[in-house]
């Protein structure tokens, strides 16, 4: 047992600079597990979608090693809709709609055969959610990752604070460690954050990098640029995805493997951004992969000499 991961299956329609796309598949569990399959297998899903949701995605993933016993299908019901439209700097964007749909009722069951995870990643759901996953599980898991949002800030912050105090790591972008913490300096904002319970506290900067907080360490890791960002939804999920399936993979929750981790991480939000949804995560190889970490290392790679 290695990984469970926990989060949306949704639809997403959604209008860039580069393009318009119809109905296609998203959530932050799908953007997870495709990117978490690419380093450690089995992958288990809890989710829950509408009789809409095409068998044919359930089928991939678990073609991917991502099992779908806990994702939960209401037949009668629609599965959760979003829309949005991105400005030309493609950081903000404009919601168009939202349907919750199944979400809106959603009570996760984790399926026995799921217990016994060693690493358990939260996606952006509802704090209550996320907190009877944990609830569930017989077995501590070695580390908890959880992602979240500012809307969960901004409605439901005391069960946000209660699952931060669970958990070991928490992903937020800079914007969110603003407003969690109070603080403007994100250094001083990841101290304030890092109180509240947390081992490591990771702060995402879009295209400007991610910074990696642990005790009084400190790690930053850039953004590759790229010629090219067409979509930027799921990014951040995608992010989370290659970090723990990394960590899962290693079983190594060092400092220095987190840093990797890091890497690892922005290497495939790096490959979501080029195209609409999951499509170009469903393309690339280990080559591929392997090719991107190593233009990551070359990035910041450098000799000097003080004289």
């Amino acid at each position: 047992m290695s990984l469970i991961v926990v989060g949306s299956m949704a639809f997403d329609a959604l209008e860039t600079p580069f393009g318009k796309s119809d109905k296609i598949v998203g959530g932050a569990a799908t953007y997870i597990g495709w990117s978490a399959s690419n380093f450690t297998r089995p992958i288990h899903q809890i989710s829950v979608v509408g009789g809409d949701f095409p068998q044919s995605e359930l089928d991939a993933l678990s073609a991917r090693g991502v099992n779908v016993e806990g994702v939960q299908v209401k037949k009668d019901e629609k599965t959760f809709f979003w829309s949005g439209r991105y400005h030309m700097d493609m950081n903000t964007r404009d919601t168009l709609d939202t349907q919750l749909n199944v979400l809106a009722n959603f009570d996760p069951i984790v399926p026995d055969s799921y217990q016994g995870c060693e690493f358990l990643m939260l996606g952006n759901l509802m704090p209550g959610v996320q907190m009877r996953v944990i609830e569930q599980l017989k077995v501590r898991p070695k580390l908890i990752a959880m992602d979240t949002m500012n809307f969960w800030m901004e409605t439901a912050m005391e069960d946000l604070e209660k699952v931060i105090a669970k958990v070991d790591l928490l992903f937020v972008n800079d914007s969110e460690a603003r407003q969690l913490s109070g603080e403007f300096s994100l250094v001083k904002a990841a101290r304030s954050i890092m109180k509240m319970g947390l081992k490591y506290l990771v702060i995402k900067k879009g295209e400007h990098g991610a910074l990696l907080f642990h005790e009084d360490k400190v790690f930053f890791a850039p953004a590759l640029p790229l010629e090219v960002v067409f979509d930027p939804t799921g990014a951040g999920d995608t992010f989370a995805g290659g970090f723990i399936g990394h960590i899962a993979k290693t079983k190594d929750l060092s400092f220095e493997n987190m840093k990797t981790a890091i890497i690892v991480g922005s290497a495939m939000a790096s490959f979501c951004v080029e195209k609409f949804g999951t499509q170009r995560l469903k393309e690339i190889s280990k080559a591929d992969i392997d090719e991107r970490i190593q233009q990551f290392v070359q990035l910041v790679n450098f000799d000097i000499e003080l004289v």
